[in-house]
C-alpha cells in the first residue's frame, strides 16, 4: 500500500512541534538491537532513555512511534505499523483514528489529528474532540519528561515498608509508578489515565470530580466480582482522607480501575471521579503494588524536586516531631498536649476524650525512651500546609508497639497535630 510523501505536511508539522527532534519519543519503548554484521563499524552510543517503559505500556509506545514516523516523513512505515496496531487492539479508538488519517492521506492532504469530513465530524459529536485531546495529552506527557533524579514534591521520605508509590498528574493525564529502593524512589513506569467528567477537586458525593490529596490503596477487588465496566480490576483509595473529612468533603468509592473490554482507553475527563487506566496498564499496577502501604498522590499538576533536597525539606518538621517524641518520653502530659490543635480528633474522639488514651500510652512506656521507626513523610500543600506522617512507636526494651499515622498542619510558624490514629 502506497502513501504519498506529500500528503501529510500539516500533520507532520504539528507532530514535529510537539516532539521537537522526536529522538526522545522514539525511545519510549524498548528497542530490539539487531546483530552487527561482520566487520561493521562500531555503532554510536544510544541517547539516554528518558523513562523506563515496561511491556504493559507498549500499545502507547507503538502509537507514539507511529506519530514519530509521520513527523519525519516515513509515512508508508507509519501506515504499516498503524495497521498492525489496530489489528492487535481493535478497541484502541485513538489508534483507529490515526490509521484512518493515514488511509485518508492516500486521497488528500491531512491537516490535523483526526482530519475527517465535516459531516463525519458532526456525527461523531464530542468523541472526535476527546480523541484529539487524548492524543495531545499522551504526546505532551511523553515529551515533557520529569528531569532525572527528581521526585514529586509530596514524597519527602518513604519507609522501606512502602515498597512502591504512585503519583497522578491530572494536567498531563498521567500516572507515575515508583519503586522505593535503598537509594530512594525510582520511576519505573508511567501511563495515560482518565479523571472525572467535571475535572478535579472533589468536594461532594456525585460531583463527578476526582479528589486531590494524599491517599493510600485500601484493598484489591478481584475482577471476577466486578462488572465488565471496571476492566481488569480495581484498587479502592482512602478518599475521603482525614484532611478531606476535616474540610467537610463527602462521597466515596474512588477507585483506580480499568476500562470495559470494548474500550481500550477513555477520554481524559470521562469518569465519575475515579482514576481509570487501560486494562494492561492497570494489570501491571495490580501485580506490582501492595495494599495499605502504597501511597497515591493525586495532584492538579505535580511539582518535581531534586530527590537530594528532600531531606532539607523534612528537617524543620522533623525537629518538631522529635520534640513531640521527647515530651512523650518525659511523661509530661500537658507538654505533649501542647502539640495538638484544639479541634483535634481521633476516630470520633475529641482532644479531651482522647487524653485518657494518651495518659495510658505514657503510663505503659514506664519512663522508657520512645523510638520512632520506619517513618514516612508525605506533604500536601494547597491553602494549608499538611504533613502526613506514618511511623512505628516503640519504647526501649520492648519488641512491639503501635503503628501510627498523624496529620499535622502548619499554623503560623508551628506545626500542630489535628489527627492521630493507630493502624
Amino acid at each position: 500500500m502506497y502513501v504519498s510523501s506529500q500528503r501529510l505536511p500539516a500533520l507532520a508539522l504539528v507532530l514535529l512541534l510537539l516532539f521537537g527532534t522526536c529522538n526522545t519519543v522514539a525511545q519510549a519503548r524498548p528497542q530490539r538491537v539487531p546483530a552487527k554484521p561482520a566487520k561493521a563499524a562500531p555503532a554510536p552510543a544510544p541517547a539516554p532513555t528518558p523513562t523506563v517503559q515496561n511491556s504493559d505500556g507498549l500499545a502507547e509506545a507503538k502509537l507514539i512511534e507511529i506519530y514519530r514516523l509521520i513527523g519525519v516523513g516515513r509515512h508508508r512505515e507509519a501506515l504499516a505499523r498503524a495497521e498492525k496496531l489496530v489489528q492487535a487492539l481493535p478497541n484502541f479508538q485513538l489508534a483507529q483514528l490515526v490509521y484512518g488519517d493515514l488511509l485518508m492521506a492516500r486521497t488528500r492532504p491531512v491537516n490535523a489529528l483526526g482530519d475527517v469530513p465535516p459531516d463525519m465530524a458532526r456525527a461523531a459529536g464530542s468523541t472526535l474532540g476527546e480523541l484529539r485531546e487524548e492524543s495531545l495529552r499522551r504526546m505532551r506527557a511523553l515529551k515533557e519528561r520529569p528531569a532525572p533524579g527528581t521526585i514529586p514534591s509530596q514524597f519527602l521520605a518513604l519507609s522501606q515498608k512502602s515498597r512502591h508509590a504512585i503519583a497522578v498528574d491530572a494536567s498531563r493525564s498521567r500516572l507515575y509508578l515508583f519503586e522505593n529502593t535503598n537509594n530512594g524512589l525510582v520511576l519505573i513506569a508511567d501511563y495515560y489515565i482518565s479523571v472525572g467528567k467535571a475535572g478535579i477537586s472533589k468536594t461532594s458525593e456525585g460531583d463527578q470530580r476526582t479528589p486531590l490529596g494524599v491517599y493510600y490503596i485500601t484493598s484489591n477487588l478481584d475482577r471476577k466480582n466486578l462488572k465488565d465496566f471496571y476492566g481488569s480490576g480495581a484498587l479502592p483509595l482512602s478518599y475521603p482522607n482525614i484532611l478531606d473529612a476535616k474540610r467537610g468533603k463527602t462521597g466515596g468509592g474512588i477507585w483506580l480501575h480499568g476500562t470495559p473490554s470494548a474500550q481500550y482507553s477513555r477520554p481524559p475527563q470521562s469518569t465519575d471521579g475515579c482514576v481509570v487506566m487501560a486494562n494492561p496498564d492497570l494489570a501491571h499496577i495490580i501485580r506490582t503494588v501492595e495494599v495499605r502501604s502504597t501511597p497515591v498522590v493525586i495532584a492538579s499538576q505535580l511539582q518535581w524536586i531534586d530527590a537530594r533536597k528532600a531531606q532539607a525539606e523534612i528537617q524543620p518538621f522533623e525537629n518538631t516531631l522529635h520534640a513531640w517524641r521527647n515530651a512523650k518520653t518525659a511523661g509530661d502530659v500537658n507538654q505533649v498536649l501542647a502539640f495538638y490543635t484544639p479541634d483535634f480528633s481521633s476516630n470520633g474522639k475529641t482532644l479531651a476524650q482522647w487524653t485518657g488514651t494518651l495518659k495510658a500510652e505514657i503510663s505503659k512506656a514506664q519512663g522508657r525512651a520512645i523510638q520512632l521507626k520506619d517513618v514516612s513523610y508525605l506533604r500536601w500543600t494547597d491553602s494549608a500546609d499538611t504533613m502526613v506522617v506514618t511511623f512505628g512507636e516503640v519504647a526501649d526494651g520492648t519488641k512491639t508497639g503501635w503503628t501510627k499515622r498523624q496529620y499535622w498542619m502548619r499554623q503560623g510558624n508551628q506545626w500542630k497535630i489535628f489527627f492521630e490514629g493507630t493502624l
